[in-house]
């Protein structure tokens, strides 16, 4: 089975927003307040956009099987 083209955009996607996730749950505990708004950007959005572009590659992957 080979991987869909999207997914390793997907897949680093999703490990770029979960990073900055934890980054910012450390430097939440550390005393920081004022967060870039870069690092809340990432943490927010790029799981997401990670996320639905996986479920697009494995969705347009299951079609071209059925053809």
């Amino acid at each position: 089975m080979t991987v869909p083209k999207l997914m390793p955009l997907a897949i680093g996607l999703f490990a770029v927003g979960v990073l900055a996730i934890i980054a910012v749950f450390v430097l939440f505990a550390l005393g920081h307040s004022d967060l870039p708004a870069w690092l809340n950007f990432a943490g927010t959005y790029l799981p997401a956009i990670g996320l639905g572009l996986g479920i697009v590659a494995v969705i347009r992957k299951s079609r071209q099987k059925r053809s």
